[in-house]
């Protein structure tokens, strides 16, 4: 790994801020490198309150959005409310249904089945709103780009309300409203919300017209905190006190579809990174396993047991997504050992049999053992359909755009996207692929890179620092985990490899007078080094080892060198 320290903020702003705030220059700094320059601003930062929510009124086309639905409840009009299969997709369907449910009773969900409708807003999904005599659509986490099909449902007397965060074409869809906060022409503060964060400004929008207050909507933020995690977006600004109350909601009072997915996993509390890696997984896996109706459900049951039997059978298609993506990068690693292409700079793999719901995830597993730009492909009806992940960086919808000549369809972002070819062009696109990431990635982004954030002591480890330490959460990108440099460090005699396979590193070290354990998963190969005797560096973050009753401080390490 390639070892970055960020460089050191300007000290006449670090001193300041540590007067201001009476702490040590090392908490200052951490904070002055996420922005934190003023009391007010770590007081925004370490306090997050429903003040620092802004007005929905901001956001363009609100008022347009709010009046639609009012006249169509007003009219006993039937409302049909779509989202994407994805967990920030079924979350948004299930926050704004069950809010519009407590007004009317015409209320509806649809979610697209991943491998009949695809991505978005679908023809299908306009077709059953129509023999359904459905004359409004609010369609969340998706739609922005979805011109054609707005333009379809116009023809069939339905109205289209759009919650979107992606990022708009040229042109926006012909909808009453576009609720995107990336609009060009949109001033809304805050332009990193997620679709059920746009979704849950329009529900605060609505309540704020029957004089309700977003502290009346708590209910809620375990939803809009679980698509926060699961979508990656930044935990700065409104997330951070959107994902803060929502855990709050999580950990003290969720819904019961919530509550069921955390009582099979016994965590006594949960953090933005559980939900991110135990809930998340769980409500994606019905989208990806069977169908994202399941999700919805479980989302939207309001009886305990009912719950628990739904959150059941999600678990069951987790499990299987599991086992699936497990054979599938094990025969997609096989299959670049056997083709000797562990030397190129991409990794493109391709099964008829490999399951279509997972084969993104396979591509972040590939990435993660080779760290280079890959494509997994399997066959999709005529086609053959890939999911593309990155390495920090390199930008993967650029390289596929220079390939586009071989490709029928594609689409995403910088670091993952998705795309449709015929099979007789496969070979001649990864060959192009190659080429092209060969000719344009700077070779050093294929080592993967861990930014330090400050080099201490290990005397500076105390509880008091670490007490301050976990008041930054929740972390997430913007505000990720404070990761620490140590030098001259010595194994105390105790170090150890533990694990299956001896895969992991129980750490036990030295530094002057100091001494502290550490765990580091996967690093059991580096157990000679520390034997030898000799100092070493290690990056790490710090967090609790909780061992028979005991709590102690303990590295989480990252990496080690001599």
């Amino acid at each position: 790994m390639r070892w970055t320290l960020k460089p050191k903020p300007d000290s006449k702003t670090v001193e300041a801020l540590q007067k201001a705030l009476q702490v040590d220059a090392s908490v200052a700094t951490l904070l002055v490198q996420r922005g934190i320059e003023t009391f007010e601003d770590a007081k925004t930062f370490f306090r997050p309150s429903f003040k620092d929510l802004h007005d929905p009124y901001l956001m363009k086309d609100m008022d347009l959005a709010v009046q639609r639905i009012e006249q169509a409840m007003a009219n006993d009009e039937n409302i049909l409310v779509y989202g994407d299969y994805d967990v920030d997709g079924t979350t948004s369907v299930a926050l704004m249904s069950s809010y519009l449910k407590t007004k009317s009773n015409r209320i509806a969900t649809y979610i697209p089945d991943r491998y009949d409708e695809g991505y978005g807003v679908s023809f299908k999904g306009i077709d059953f709103a129509h023999d359904n005599d459905f004359t409004l659509i609010i369609a969340l986490d998706c739609g922005v780009k979805a011109i054609d099909k707005v333009n379809y449902a116009s023809e069939k007397g339905i109205d289209f309300i759009i919650c979107d965060h992606h990022r708009p074409g040229a042109e926006l869809p012909k909808a009453v409203a576009v609720l995107d906060p990336k609009r060009e022409d949109c001033e809304y503060p805050f332009k990193e919300l997620c679709g059920c964060g746009v979704g849950f400004k329009l529900i605060q929008a609505l309540a704020l017209k029957d004089h309700k207050t977003v502290e009346d909507l708590g209910e809620y933020l375990d939803l809009v905190a679980t698509a926060i995690g699961a979508d990656i977006v930044p935990i700065t600004g409104e997330n951070r006190a959107l994902a803060y109350f929502g855990l709050q909601v999580i950990n003290n009072n969720p819904r019961p579809g919530i509550k069921a997915i955390i009582e099979q996993t016994k965590k006594p509390e949960l953090t933005i990174t559980d939900v991110v890696f135990i809930v998340a997984p769980r409500i994606n896996a019905a989208g990806r396993m069977k169908h994202g109706n399941y999700a919805v459900t479980l989302l939207t049951e309001t009886d305990d047991h009912l719950a628990e039997t739904y959150a059941k059978e999600i678990n069951e298609f987790n499990l299987d997504r599991r086992e699936a993506d497990q054979q599938i990068t094990k025969e997609a690693l096989a299959q670049i050992e056997d083709n000797n292409e562990q030397n190129r700079l991409t990794s493109v793999v391709y099964h008829e049999s490999w399951h279509k719901g997972v084969i993104g995830i396979v591509a972040s597993r590939l990435t993660e053992t080779y760290y280079r730009p890959t494509l997994v492909f399997t066959k999709s009806g005529d086609m053959l359909a890939a999911s593309a992940r990155s390495v920090k960086g390199f930008d993967v919808y650029n390289a596929l755009q220079a390939c586009s000549e071989h490709i029928e369809q594609f689409g995403g972002h910088k670091y993952a996207a998705g795309l449709t070819l015929k099979a007789e062009n496969y070979e001649a696109f990864k060959q192009a692929f190659e080429d092209e990431v060969s000719n344009t990635i700077d070779r050093s982004l294929l080592i993967p890179e861990i930014k330090i954030d400050a080099q201490i002591e290990i005397s500076d480890i105390t509880p008091k620092f670490y007490r301050i330490i976990r008041q930054f959460a929740p972390f997430g990108p913007g505000n990720m985990t404070p990761i620490f440099m140590s030098q001259n460090l010595q194994d105390t005699g105790y170090s150890k490899c533990v694990g299956e396979d001896d895969k992991h590193l129980r750490l036990s070290v030295k530094q002057g007078d100091s001494k502290i354990s550490g765990i580091g998963f996967n690093l059991g190969d580096k157990l000679e080094m520390i034997k030898s005797s000799k100092p070493f560096d290690a990056v790490y973050s710090i967090d609790e080892n909780h061992w028979q009753g005991q709590v102690s401080l303990q590295l989480r390490l990252r990496d080690i060198k001599a």
